[in-house]
């Protein structure tokens, strides 16, 4: 007779189905479904077989994705999917001489990125590929916008998209306060992204952020309650 009811494996998905994991927003919950970046460091072939060149005999793929590994130091900044990758160089470039293991880390250097929606700089580290992605978007702020969070894979990038949805959505005088012309020609610049204020408030949260938020919106509503109690009695 196993020892425990359930596998140790199927712990973490049993959690979010009892508690108060369970009455977290389905938007939200949806959003931490596990999705596959766009190929950063490989190209897939798409193909399980292709003729081979010399023979013309058909063979199989080895179709493999590179595996990468994102550093904590990764979240705070911007990388464009850039991560470490780990193997082996030979000694000397002689592929006679004992393997060594090496791991190739991107380049990355300190930037200031201005961000039309919050008016405000920002110095933060990026990598080259980055910087090409916001010039292909023609912009830091569209940048952030389009980047689904599975190709940011960035907590500070996660961050920034919320702040730019929230002010989009809530669309308040803060922004150019001297200059309501230029204010309204931001909001109708990005108005594609516009997205309710409820769902924006949930975007990019760490799980223990969000279950943190749920514990507080239902105090508050468990607090209200009992005051209108108080009150009818």
């Amino acid at each position: 007779m196993p020892l425990l009811k359930y596998s140790p494996k199927v712990w973490e998905a049993l959690k979010m189905k009892q508690g108060i994991y369970a009455r977290l927003p389905k938007h939200y919950l949806k959003s931490l479904e596990q999705k596959e970046p766009t190929p950063v460091h490989w190209r897939p072939l798409g193909v399980q077989y292709r003729a081979n060149p010399n023979t013309g005999l058909k063979e199989r793929v080895q179709d493999v994705p590179v595996p990468i590994y994102y550093p904590p130091e990764s979240q705070d900044g911007l990388w464009g999917g850039e991560g470490w990758i780990s193997g082996y160089r030979y000694a000397n470039n002689d592929k006679m001489s004992t393997r060594l293991r090496k791991t190739w880390k991107p380049q990355v250097f300190k930037r200031e990125l201005y961000s039309e929606i919050l008016d405000h700089k920002f110095t933060i580290p990026v990598t080259a590929r980055t910087l090409d992605l916001i010039d292909a978007a023609y912009g830091f702020d569209y940048y952030i916008l389009k980047t689904p969070k599975e190709d940011l894979n960035s907590k500070l990038g996660m961050d920034l998209k919320r702040a730019m949805l929230l002010r989009l959505a809530r669309k308040n005088t803060e922004l150019y306060p001297n200059d309501p012309i230029k204010r309204e020609k931001v909001y109708e610049k990005y108005k594609q992204f516009e997205i309710p204020e409820e769902v924006v408030e949930w975007a990019g949260l760490s799980l223990e952020e969000a279950v943190e938020k749920q514990r507080q919106l239902e105090h508050k509503v468990m607090s209200h309650l009992s005051f209108k109690l108080v009150c009818l009695e």
